[in-house]
């Protein structure tokens, strides 16, 4: 009966038939893989299920090598399977364990071999040596029948004949009597063996059965918990929009109350401009006053103005007959300077003549 010896999780693979290149998942999620050993066959398996499904049924040789891909993932070939196996771990940790456990159980399966092969090799030379001691007795047999003259008339050769052939029928007795008791030990091991498989079988059924059960719980209360996830998300979102609203109207109230607080600012302001308009108005009807003031000396100013411009008006043309009057003066001035200046020539002429 199997029992397993080691058991880890991680994603499975299988090889692509056809390209022999790419990785084809074999499990949608890790599953349990495990090492299983067979103390009646003397052998090691790797054993993965999911769900009502083997994905792996791997029997461990010698000739098996476990490599190492990546940090997290390894592989190895089994070719009665006629494929190649891959595992993705969740840690570098698990993959070291898993390949170390690989290679002991490689070890294990090589040392069953070769004790199977010795056990083997020494059932062998013993029915080589049981052969052996029967030779010599055929040949003495030969020898009595017809190499020895004087024996053979001492002798009957069918009684010898029949001895021999006694012999062999006791040995063939004794060889069918011994693998009778052995093959009745191994019916009675197989029948063991096959009662605890049936009694492994019922309890594995009996297992399913009540796992099948827990899997419909299970699957309907991962049904509920969805239904309440979903209504647990549209409440969220609900939350969420209110969230939103709220935040818009908190920051719609915090306009208004600035505005609010610029708006009692002016009130406040006005109230205040209020209190001395009557203070302005008396300003204002002084300013009234002064400024008819002003316009009633700025009348007198302009009749005054008019005066001066028709003053300034009889200036500028007596100005501008005493400017004509002059520019006479000065023609008659330049005329009596030229007089003298000819005059003067020709007083210097009669001195250069005298």
């Amino acid at each position: 009966m199997e029992q397993p010896i080691y058991t880890t999780r991680a994603h499975v693979f299988q090889i692509d038939p056809t390209t022999k290149k790419n990785w084809v998942p074999a499990s949608k999620q890790a599953v349990t893989v495990s090492y299983f050993y067979d103390s009646t066959r003397n052998s090691y398996r790797i054993i993965s299920v999911d769900g009502s499904k083997v994905i792996i049924n791997s029997t461990i040789t010698p000739n098996m090598t476990f490599t190492k891909t990546s940090q997290k993932f390894g592989q190895w070939a089994d070719s009665r399977a006629n494929t190649v196996f891959g595992l993705g771990f969740a840690s570098e940790q698990q993959l070291a364990k898993f390949s170390e456990k690989f290679q002991e159980v490689k070890e294990a399966a090589k040392l069953a071999r070769d004790k199977s092969q010795d056990t083997v090799e020494t059932l062998s030379n013993h029915s080589q040596q049981e052969s052996g001691r029967d030779t010599p007795t055929t040949n003495q047999a030969s020898s009595i029948n017809g190499t020895d003259d004087e024996k053979i008339s001492h002798v009957d050769p069918e009684a010898a004949v029949l001895q021999t052939e006694n012999e062999h029928l006791k040995s063939a007795v004794e060889q069918s009597n011994t693998n009778a008791k052995k093959w009745e030990t191994e019916l009675q091991t197989l029948r063991e063996n096959n009662a605890r498989l049936v009694d492994a079988l019922q309890e594995s059924s009996a297992n399913v059965e009540s796992w099948k059960k827990q899997l419909g719980a299970c699957k309907e209360e991962s049904d509920t918990l969805r239904e309440k996830i979903a209504e647990l998300e549209v409440q969220c979102n609900e939350a969420d929009q209110e969230k939103q609203n709220n935040s818009q109207l908190s920051v719609r109230v915090q306009e208004l109350q600035t505005e609010l607080q610029e708006k009692e600012q002016e009130l406040e302001n006005l109230r205040k401009q209020a209190e001395i308009i009557p203070q302005l108005m008396a300003e204002c009807e002084s300013i009234t006053a002064k400024l008819q003031t002003a316009e009633t000396r700025n009348k007198e100013l302009e009749g005054r103005i008019e005066g001066l411009q028709l003053d300034i008006e009889d200036s500028q043309q007596k100005q501008g007959n005493m400017k004509g009057e002059l520019k006479k003066f000065m023609d008659m001035l330049d005329g009596k300077i030229d007089e003298l200046h000819e005059f003067r020539q020709g007083l210097s002429k009669l001195g250069v003549d005298n």
